[in-house]
């Protein structure tokens, strides 16, 4: 048989609307086992109904338009693509209550998809940048007159985006949010160590000696803290002072200080990563580009 002729028969078949009774080999029996079997009772055999409404055709339609299941895991902020494969190789996840072990299995939307018996769902990662005002919560607070960052970009996204780290109350500058849960515990690992440069404004002057120190490593109780750069800042009284570290550990910046016999008056977050606060004025937000996200995720 030419192409041409089997086009044509597909087409025909098709267009025909019917379980296409030929696909057996042409056998009558079996085009009368599904094709005029009678309504009512499929609808009463539970297991001819399987058979008789759902087509091989119509599966095939329907997993062509699904998503494969790794992905769905990997976009829900679980984990990442390929660790969904080896929890899914394992067991871990299940779709409309089976356990489903197969490699490139696709689901539709509304099928229920669970994680270790959590519900999950696909959500198209998004990436706002927040420009933090001073005397706004991070993790939230008890008081509900106290506002939090949250309020601030609650137009930026339909999703639930969450801060990545934390800025104390009282600090200003960047703050990154997202429903990306594999970059935000990428970001937030401390052995990745994300640069950031703060410009800060202490009580009084730091001295030479003690900006001495700070290069060389203070040692607090969880360890030495280590800084990448440590500067006066120009032109400007001495008690102002620009930090660039890599540590991701909670109150580093003030902690430092504090242990020389400092308090930090005005605190600002001005790089985070490969992103700065150009064109972005304070309590504003803004979307992530491309290109800004990739690097993110090469850090």
């Amino acid at each position: 048989m030419s192409r041409n002729d089997r086009s044509s028969g597909s087409r025909g078949d098709r267009s025909s609307g019917k379980s296409s009774g030929r696909q057996g080999g042409g056998e009558r029996s079996k085009s009368h086992a599904r094709g005029n079997t009678p309504v009512n009772r499929n609808e009463k055999d539970p297991k001819t109904m399987s058979r008789g409404n759902a087509p091989v055709k119509k599966k095939t339609g329907e997993k062509s338009e699904g998503i494969r299941l790794n992905k769905f895991v990997a976009n829900s902020g679980v984990c990442s693509r390929r660790d969904a494969d080896i929890y899914i190789a394992a067991g871990n996840v299940t779709v409309n209550g089976k356990v489903i072990t197969e490699m490139g299995y696709k689901v539709l939307l509304k099928d229920e998809v669970k994680f270790d018996g959590r519900r999950i769902l696909p959500e198209k990662p998004e990436y706002v940048l927040l420009n933090k005002p001073k005397g706004f919560f991070v993790t939230g607070s008890l008081e509900k007159k106290n506002r939090t960052v949250m309020d601030l970009i609650a137009n930026a996204s339909k999703s639930k985006l969450d801060p990545v780290g934390k800025l104390d109350t009282q600090a200003t500058g960047l703050i990154l949010f997202t429903n990306d849960g594999v970059l935000a515990k990428s970001l937030a690992n401390p052995k990745n160590g994300i640069r950031q440069i703060y410009h800060l404004e202490l009580d009084k002057d730091l001295a030479y000696e003690d900006l001495q120190k700070i290069k060389e490593g203070v040692n607090l109780e969880d360890g030495t803290a280590r800084v990448t750069e440590v500067s006066y800042v120009e032109n400007k009284p001495k008690r102002e002072v620009g930090l660039e570290l890599r540590s991701t550990k909670p109150h580093i910046v003030q902690r430092i200080f504090k242990s020389l016999g400092y308090e930090i008056q005005k605190l600002d977050r001005v790089v985070y990563g490969g992103l700065t606060k150009k064109d972005l004025g304070r309590g504003h937000w803004r979307v992530l580009n491309k290109q800004e996200i990739i690097n993110l995720s090469n850090l």
